[in-house]
């Protein structure tokens, strides 16, 4: 099977619900110019020249996420800068390189993109594309001798993700995830709190990340193309409770169950589901509930329940303004353990910190690779009806 048709088929555990007629599939992603997304606000004026020693990053794909969220960050970082971009919409490619003075030359189309293994200013390159274009274009920055970032979730499927690896390694470039909560400081304090015997023996997690799709399609929104997402809101919005679950617990599942459902006869769940909730079982008797919704209130929970305390996040995994409550016996605490939003600076500069001193990367290519298998299995149970017995390093025995 070629790149091309994994993409087409989408996930492995997804493509079994069509088999079974849970799902349909509409085409494959295409590298194409998409306009600009409303309401971006770009630089007034160019950033100021770079640090010595600053690690210059390929922006690949000028979407929502990348204009609103990770670009304007870069201000915020010590170690990293803005050094080319890629889009397939030549007007948005010249008015965002004007914005933050990246010049002609470091300007790149789809079509040119192998040319940027010229440009020795580029070290790394950070992929914003829709999850059915991860694999593709990371294989392609390896290929060009670049250091990849790549957002979550890592590709489509557990091969996909083994071949970014592989591909990683063949180059002798670093591969990192974009799993922004690992640098965000309520996450990180709740993940110390979790670790310390603060809360005594953890007993239950409880996730939820849900909201509630406006009148899309899947032609509309690559979130509800399942050729470019997967199964839907579970890689979309859902992974946030997912990575919760594990890096609160400090262990993988053993077994986990799930369900699925999508509503029938509605247009924005033609290709994937509407909600998925899943159960995980713990080798030391903790129970992970986590559910995630494209057709329900908002929400954005965390919560951990252990025998001497527990603590709550809500919001839990925002881009500002979460939240951490610590309760051990009757004292209630409410932390304040800094700024949520520095966490984007300083995701860009640990891969920075891993590409000149070589330091070890907390969210590598093989914690993608786990979370891609989980949820494969997390398809698999809800298809089945039935609980899959997990092995450590998260494929489905048998």
């Amino acid at each position: 099977m070629t790149r091309r048709q994994a993409i087409e088929a989408g996930s492995a555990a997804a493509a079994a619900m069509v088999a079974s007629g849970a799902l349909a599939q509409g085409p494959a992603p295409v590298e194409k110019g998409q306009p600009m997304p409303e309401g971006v606000t770009l630089p007034s004026a160019p950033p100021p020249s770079p640090r010595p020693g600053s690690v210059g990053f390929a922006i690949i794909g000028l979407g929502d996420y990348a204009l609103k969220q990770i670009m304007p960050r870069f201000a915020q970082s010590q170690r990293c800068h803005i050094a080319a971009l890629v889009s397939g919409n030549p007007q948005k490619l010249a008015q965002v390189g004007e914005a933050y003075g990246v010049p002609v030359s470091a300007r790149y189309s789809y079509e040119n993109f192998a040319e940027i293994a010229a440009n020795e200013g580029v070290e790394a390159v950070y992929i914003i594309l829709p999850t059915g274009l991860h694999a593709e274009w990371a294989e392609r920055a390896f290929a060009a001798g670049k250091h990849v970032m790549c957002e979550k979730p890592m590709a489509l499927s557990a091969a996909e993700c083994s071949a970014m690896i592989a591909a990683s390694e063949r180059a002798n470039r670093k591969l990192m995830i974009g799993y922004r909560c690992h640098f965000e400081p309520y996450n990180r304090t709740a993940m110390e709190l979790a670790a310390s015997g603060k809360l005594g023996d953890l007993r239950l997690i409880r996730t939820e990340h849900s909201y509630r799709l406006g009148p899309d399609t899947p032609a509309t929104n690559w979130r509800i193309a399942r050729a470019q997402t997967g199964g839907g809101p579970l890689e979309d919005y859902g992974i946030y409770g997912l990575q919760a679950a594990l890096y609160l617990s400090g262990e993988m599942p053993e077994r986990l169950s799930a369900s699925a459902f999508r509503p029938e006869g509605d247009p924005r769940f033609a290709e994937v589901f509407a909600h998925v909730a899943v159960q995980m079982h713990f080798p030391s008797g903790a129970v992970a509930q986590v559910v995630t919704s494209y057709d329900s209130a908002g929400i954005n929970m965390v919560e951990a329940r252990g025998t001497e305390g527990a603590l709550r996040m809500h919001p839990a995994t925002g881009y500002l303004g979460n939240t951490l409550v610590l309760e051990t016996g009757r004292e209630r605490r409410t932390l304040e353990p800094g700024d949520s939003e520095v966490q984007f600076g300083a995701m860009l500069d640990h891969l920075a910190a891993a590409i000149r001193e070589g330091t070890p990367i907390i969210t590598p290519g093989e914690m993608g690779l786990r979370d891609l298998r989980l949820m494969e299995a997390i398809y698999a149970s809800a298809a089945s009806g039935r609980s899959v017995a997990l092995n450590p390093d998260g494929t489905m025995r048998g």
